[in-house]
């Protein structure tokens, strides 16, 4: 490709309308709201090339900041397709690094510190010091509050005041997080060591506070582009501003319909607030989508139209440019193993007719949820990849499930009931019934074993007769079944894990509430709009054929009582079984007339209320009926006692619910 003019035009000459405006605005601040399928890649490298062609950019004082190194290097790839070479494309850790390494004798007196690559077992230490019992899981979620509160800019003083206005659950009191993230930062220093975190703060201040560093990075790097600048934090919003120092020679990309990660620490209102931030910014819609059918497109857009309206930049609407294509499918099933047979029969049926394995992914909203799946594919002979985690049997806290049982089916010879069984030796792990604990890895701890309970339920009722020994055999060949080596597959993966991923037939299951939405979200509107925002990703994912499906039961024979998402109200066809369940109960929502602070409590309570009933597959009323919770909230009892004097709370739902109902009335008060 020839540069100067030429050159230039050539570079635009492929793209659309929307692509080309984005691509021909080489002077900063601009701001490209991309939305899934329109070729956002494809757009910024054609404007970087545009700039370099064009004589506006010196490639070498380019630098591009992506995620993921996989991300960067694809980058890096077509630019140089496009006759680019020399802009430096990196994540945000690996230009940090770059730099620091550089620099760290000027900056920090010495040579790059080392970096701690194995943060487990600093926070081990850590909490241990704190008198702290932890397992595995436990200390996975510490080091991942201890990365939330790095990545906000929180210190360890601030870490229990702004984790309570975010709403985390953090696997132990605050108070005793922010004293394990104390002593973890004391622990670094002790041995002269950084963080990842630390990369791009000890970056950023010394940029800020060293003016050669500053003149010297500032002089080699004129223009940045920031790609997925939804997931930004504010961490790296500092660093992003360090290395401008004031400038505006910034093009941000971003998508606000799949900002899903906040739970991570990233922020949208730094995409949402762009134009506020600077007013004379250029902002270019790309809403051609390249990706999926209309009817996928169509179906998109209506889901996110649901939401509520954000303040800041103009919405995205995407119009599907592919041929049309077959009907996004809604399909409900009686229980979660008929839903996941029918998914692997649909899967089948596919390969058999001629559709690569590959071009099909299965979608669910927690890693637990693939045990059922693996198991329905291999029983059909169906090969998979699960992406993003491990295979179930592979999982630790599996493993040792599997050995606890296999040697308490060695002691046992009275043939007793085999659930009870079950639940006895996973109790002997921490693990507690409908009582999943707080932290991310830990509630995943429990979903797996969990769902070897339900296993156990589900072969009961089809063997009313079998033993702990004969589960045990069961579950190996089942694990023998699933460990077959696959060149190619049916991706199985969670919705986070599928972002930036595309199939030709898409299966998004288990849609039910407590689900999806996730019952944790279900007390806070805004965490409840972002699961919204991921069920959008995973429907955007899909080139040409959508199912989505959701079971009315846990196991065979079940009640069928689980609400399917509330997220699919206007979007799927209501079918018999909910027409009669509306009859059954008119309003989906009680209508209890409750007004300011106890109102919001009645909420709080209710939302509570639907997450844990759907957690035991039971209908909300068994849980506290609408007349005890609108006592509660009236009443706001302070203590045990208090409660249990409440109409409808006896002794056994007092054991059961009363500290979280506290909790809910208490909890985030406004009052």
């Amino acid at each position: 490709m020839t540069g100067g003019v030429q050159g230039a035009e050539a570079v635009l000459a492929g793209l659309d309308e929307q692509q080309r405006a984005a691509a021909a605005a080489v002077r900063g601040p601009v701001c490209i709201l991309a939305g899934a399928g329109t070729g956002k890649t494809r757009t910024i490298t054609h404007r970087i090339a545009y700039g370099v062609h064009a004589g506006v950019y010196v490639p070498e004082q380019v630098l591009a900041v992506t995620f993921t190194a996989r991300a960067a290097g694809e980058l890096r790839g077509r630019l140089s397709a496009l006759g680019v070479g020399g802009v430096q494309a990196r994540t945000f850790h690996a230009a940090a690094m770059r730099q620091l390494r550089y620099f760290a004798p000027r900056v920090l007196g010495g040579p790059m510190p080392e970096l701690v690559e194995n943060k487990l077992r600093v926070v081990a230490g850590a909490a241990t010091r704190h008198r702290l019992t932890t397992d595995r899981a436990s200390l996975r979620d510490l080091a991942g509050e201890i990365e939330w509160a790095k990545t906000t800019l929180a210190t360890p003083d601030e870490y229990p005041a702004r984790a309570r206005a975010a709403g985390r659950e953090a696997p132990f009191e605050a108070a005793a997080v922010a004293a394990v993230y104390a002593s973890y930062e004391q622990a670094k220093q002790r041995e002269g060591a950084l963080d990842f975190e630390d990369l791009l703060l000890v970056t950023a201040y010394a940029l800020e506070e060293h003016r050669d560093v500053a003149q010297e990075v500032r002089g080699q790097y004129r223009h940045f582009v920031v790609d997925e600048y939804q997931d930004v934090n504010p961490l790296q919003q500092r660093l992003l501003d360090a290395w401008l120092g004031g400038r505006a020679e910034l093009c941000v990309v971003g998508d606000p319909h799949q900002t899903i990660y906040s739970f991570t620490g990233a922020d949208p209102d730094y995409l949402l607030g762009f134009a506020d931030r600077y007013p004379d910014a250029e902002v270019v819609k790309l809403e051609r989508d390249y990706r999926s059918t209309p009817e996928v497109v169509g179906l998109a857009n209506r889901l996110i139209g649901m939401a509520p309206r954000r303040t800041g930049l103009p919405g995205l609407r995407l119009l599907g440019q592919r041929a049309a294509g077959p009907e996004p499918r809604f399909v409900e099933h009686p229980d979660e193993p008929t839903e996941a047979a029918a998914v692997a029969a649909m899967c089948r049926a596919l390969v058999d007719s001629g559709l690569p394995a590959a071009e099909i992914a299965v979608l669910f909203r927690i890693n637990a949820q693939s045990q059922v799946y693996e198991s329905a594919l291999a029983d059909l002979g169906v090969p998979y990849v699960l992406k993003g985690g491990e295979r179930f049997f592979e999982r630790p806290e599996v493993r040792e499930a599997v050995l606890l049982l296999r040697g308490a089916a060695a002691g046992r010879d009275d043939g007793g009931p085999l659930v009870p069984a079950v639940r006895d030796v996973l109790a002997s792990v921490g693990w507690v019934e409908h009582r999943p604990p707080p932290g991310g890895a830990a509630r995943d701890r429990w979903q797996s074993l969990s769902a070897l309970v339900d296993l156990a339920v589900d072969l009961v009722a089809e063997q009313p007769d079998l033993t702990l020994a004969g589960f045990v055999a069961h579950l190996a060949e089942r694990a023998n079944a699933q460990h077959a080596p696959t060149v190619q597959g049916v991706t199985l993966a969670s919705m986070h894990a599928a972002k930036g991923l595309e199939w030709d037939a898409v299966f998004v299951v288990g849609l039910v509430d407590g689900v999806v939405p996730i019952a944790q979200s279900l007390a806070r509107p805004a965490a409840v709009e972002e699961e919204r925002r991921l069920l959008y990703v995973a429907v955007t994912r899909a080139r040409e054929q959508l199912t989505l499906s959701w079971s009315l039961s846990r196991q065979p024979g079940g009640k069928r009582s689980r609400p399917r998402s509330r997220f699919l109200d206007g979007l799927a066809p209501d079918t018999a079984e909910q027409r009669a369940r509306a009859r059954r109960s008119p309003a989906r929502r009680a209508e209890v007339q409750l007004d300011g602070a106890a109102g919001e409590r009645f909420e709080r309570l209710r939302a509570w209320r639907a997450a844990t009933a759907s957690a035991a597959s039971v209908p909300a009323y068994v849980v506290l009926n609408d007349a005890t919770l609108q006592a509660i909230a009236e009443s706001r009892p302070a203590s045990l006692t208090e409660l249990s004097a409440l109409p409808g709370i006896g002794a056994r739902k007092l054991e059961m619910y009363g500290a979280d109902v506290l909790a809910a009335v208490d909890e985030n008060s406004s009052v």
